[in-house]
């Protein structure tokens, strides 16, 4: 039995709940995963998951047996990084999760630069806006944009902040009733990105606060670039962040609308798991994402 990849293989099927999803994960028969799965309960003379024939539930010793295998594979990847990079040579592969519109507008790029800079280095970016999870996906880490984090399992660092404006197109301005407040927003029609885990927009002027719920929408989208198309068509008013829209604002297809007002600051976050928090990779990744952005 190659233990390592027994132990790999257990992972990968705690923490995507099948063996047929762990064989294609790992690019494995789906026969050699349950090889492997079953060579290790033989050898720990333990039950680990038991099996129906739509569903597995990880017995109790099962979870046990995973945390520490996770330490111990991680201690491994960790170790071969160290070693590697005693030598001066980056090497080794690096899953990565972003949203697609940002990727597509700015994080592609750095990314491509990131892999110049570390040839050596493989990597997979996951574009999608649905924040999916990083276990799951066994993904390094992942870009986020929010106002602030609530998932304790991750680390995370504040790469940059991520400045938002809220803006119409001259045709929707011209035709619809002056917006002087915050307020007047409720009324107009709004553009609502679908996959914001918040229904209010929150300004401030000042020690002035205004809140906008946002009931409902007669168009809204899973995607902001998708979004900042239909407000260029007139479709209605946005609140995006601004290096979406910024060469539209300054040729004048879009504008900006109560410029004195600020929307609820947003960041855009590296998140990782904690068994990556030892990761040389990840750290230079990271690092590299600060240093480009600052």
């Amino acid at each position: 039995m190659d233990k390592v990849r027994a132990l790999t293989v257990f992972r990968r099927i705690v923490e995507l709940g099948s063996f047929q999803a762990a064989a294609s994960d790992l690019k494995l028969s789906k026969a050699a995963v349950t090889k492997n799965m079953n060579e290790l309960e033989v050898f720990l003379d333990t039950p680990l998951i038991n099996r129906t024939t739509r569903k597995l539930f990880v017995t109790e010793a099962g979870l046990e047996y995973y945390k520490e295998v996770c330490l111990a594979l991680d201690t491994i990847s960790n170790a071969e990084q160290s070693l590697f990079f005693n030598r001066d040579h980056i090497v080794g592969k690096l899953k990565i999760g972003a949203p697609l519109s940002l990727s597509l507008v700015l994080l592609n790029e750095l990314i491509c630069e990131f892999s110049e800079l570390y040839p050596s280095v493989a990597i997979e970016v996951m574009m999608d806006d649905q924040q999916q999870d990083l276990i799951a996906q066994g993904a390094d880490v992942a870009i986020r944009g929010s106002g602030t984090l609530t998932d304790s399992t991750l680390r995370s660092r504040k790469l940059l902040k991520l400045k938002r404006v809220l803006c119409a197109s001259p045709k929707y301005i011209q035709s619809h009733a002056p917006i002087l407040s915050p307020l007047d927003v409720k009324s107009h029609q709004c553009l609502i990105y679908s996959l914001a885990t918040v229904n209010k927009w929150k300004f401030s002027r000042g020690d002035e606060m205004e809140e906008v719920e946002l009931e409902s929408s007669h168009y809204m989208v899973n995607n902001s670039l998708a979004l900042v198309k239909a407000c260029q068509l007139g479709k209605g008013i946005i609140l995006t962040p601004e290096l979406y829209v910024r060469s539209m604002l300054k040729d004048g297809q879009l504008i900006e609308i109560l410029p004195d007002w600020f929307p609820e600051e947003h960041y855009l976050y590296a998140v990782y798991p904690s068994s990556r928090a030892k990761s040389r990779l990840v750290r230079s990744f990271i690092d590299f994402l600060v240093e480009r952005l600052s």
